[in-house]
């Protein structure tokens, strides 16, 4: 079980996607860390309860290269956990994929860290938890959106960016209580009910950025 604190003297974090429940609990993770964060969502007047000491609160579009490079420049690592639901999956995820290699590649960010879903974990060798035959084709559609980005960033992110896709647990949990840990496993689905709380999460991500000890791979966390 990991629970590494430090806060390695700060760092400029940027996390997309931060007004969600995900990227709020990076941005306070960060901050209690001391990092510095630039929280960025489409619309700063919906989101002005997270502006305060260590974070800076903009305007973005995490599918848009342009977008990303210049407000990511300066930062040391980046956050990704932006998720739209009124386009189809695959689009929006694969347009973050791209946008996130360019920009980040174009600002010199060289660690990002980015959301994925326990339903494209392995149970099995070569077999996922959305491949199973009586899995909602719904919920198939939007893993697939997951899958083509991992693809994406296997593919495209070149050796300059150090990306890592941090999977949680099917119950991502927003009343469960942080224990101050997790468990991990690469690319397949940790034994146990696979809950977890926003806030231990967030852990696993900072720790990443922090001292990352995993690369260009899916990373299941559950506690």
């Amino acid at each position: 079980m990991n629970n590494d604190t430090s806060n390695d003297n700060g760092k400029n974090i940027i996390v997309f996607g931060a007004g969600g429940r995900v990227g709020r609990a990076a941005v306070a993770e960060a901050v209690a860390r001391g990092h510095r964060v630039t929280a960025v969502v489409r619309d700063p007047a919906a989101y002005g309860d997270l502006e305060g000491a260590g974070v800076t609160l903009v305007r973005g579009d995490a599918t848009d290269a342009a977008s990303v490079a210049a407000l990511a420049a300066g930062h040391d690592a980046a956050v990704n956990a932006a998720v739209r639901l009124d386009v189809p999956s695959v689009d929006f995820f694969t347009a973050a994929a791209k946008a996130m290699v360019a920009g980040l590649t174009e600002a010199g960010v060289g660690r990002l860290i980015t959301l994925g879903i326990a339903t494209t974990l392995e149970t099995a060798p070569g077999v996922r938890l959305m491949d199973a035959p009586d899995f909602p084709e719904q919920y198939r559609t939007f893993s697939q959106g997951h899958v083509a980005e991992f693809e994406l960033l296997t593919a495209e992110a070149g050796p300059g960016l150090d990306w890592l896709m941090v999977v949680p647990g099917l119950d991502l949990n927003a009343e469960a209580e942080r224990t101050g840990g997790y468990r991990t496993a690469v690319g397949t689905a940790l034994e146990g009910p696979g809950r977890i709380a926003h806030a231990d999460l967030a852990l696993a991500l900072l720790d990443e950025i922090e001292r990352p000890r995993h690369s260009r791979v899916q990373l299941a966390v559950s506690v």
